[in-house]
């Protein structure tokens, strides 16, 4: 079966905008059944036609796309919690700093709570889909979660606890560069949606194996067909491409001019030593000089 290439932001803000598929996908990651879920995104996007000057503006924030969602959880216990869910996926290696930026955000943005009143605040749940390897470990999903313990003793203490809860947070790193052909389980097998080696002749497309899926994933993979036969999709992924160029060729020349930068401060730092050097034999000979006259006299 053909279906977009959700490795472009537009094509993952179409999947991500079907609140069933969403749903799906982000329990599958979080391991916990998502009951409601509230989406906003404040992530850009490209559209046909934008204006140059648009562009300019929003090609740095397209390194990074980003989604913020409240979402009501079941627990295993049958109880019920709201936690804040941020979803962010970046296509190239970027600046750590942006992450925490986001992150930094959510921890003081007021609507982060579950009460009228706002006072408790809302576990924080973060999601990182990267294009690219962390260097820590070869695994498809990192789980970053919580160990709460006596310091004297190690003994290890509950974290559901409200005060852990809201100071702390769990994270789930996904590496797409390393998905494996063999799926370990489920959520890999879901996550072959993003693995590259399916693509085809056009980066634009995919060909992933229906049957593969379970049913309920098979909502997630209807949603990327359903993107595949959109023209505006299309028009859009085209429009990525194109401004992603832009922003690596501006890339090299910055690059460029800080080689040559470096370059010419090192050209100027051996002037400086010659020059230095140059004074210090200058110097000497005066001594010299001063010495011999003296000697003369």
């Amino acid at each position: 079966m053909f279906i977009a290439n959700p490795i472009y932001d537009t094509v993952f803000k179409y999947m991500m905008s079907d609140t069933k598929v969403a749903k799906i996908f982000l329990s599958a990651i979080i391991e916990e059944k998502i009951v409601e879920l509230d989406f906003a995104s404040t992530e850009r996007s490209l559209k046909p036609g934008a204006k140059r000057s648009d562009v300019n503006r929003e090609l740095e924030e397209l390194v990074v796309c980003r989604f913020d969602f409240a979402a009501k959880i079941k627990t295993g216990s049958g109880e019920y919690k709201t936690v804040t869910i941020e979803l962010q996926k970046a296509k190239f290696a970027t600046d750590i700093m942006r992450f925490r930026r986001y992150l930094g955000v959510m921890y003081q943005d007021a609507d982060n709570t579950s009460d009228k009143k706002r006072l408790k605040a809302r576990q924080i749940y973060c999601i990182y889909l990267l294009n690219y390897d962390i260097g820590l470990s070869n695994s498809p999903v990192i789980k970053v979660d919580n160990i709460v313990s006596d310091q004297a003793t190690g003994e290890e203490l509950s974290n559901k606890n409200e005060f852990i809860q809201s100071l702390n947070h769990k994270s789930w790193i996904v590496q797409i560069k390393q998905l494996k052909e063999n799926r370990r389980n489920d959520l890999e097998n879901l996550l072959s949606i993003f693995d590259q080696d399916n693509i085809t002749n056009d980066n634009h497309i995919l060909n992933v194996n229906y049957e593969n899926f379970s049913e309920e994933h098979k909502h997630i993979v209807r949603k990327l067909q359903e993107a595949y036969a959109s023209s505006q999709v299309r028009d859009e992924m085209i429009m990525e491409d194109d401004y992603f160029k832009e922003l690596e060729v501006k890339d090299d020349i910055i690059a460029e001019q800080e080689k040559e930068l470096a370059k010419n401060a090192k050209m100027l730092a051996e002037k400086d030593k010659t020059i230095a050097e140059n004074a210090k034999e200058i110097a000497e000979l005066k001594r010299l000089l001063l010495e011999l006259k003296n000697k003369e006299k």
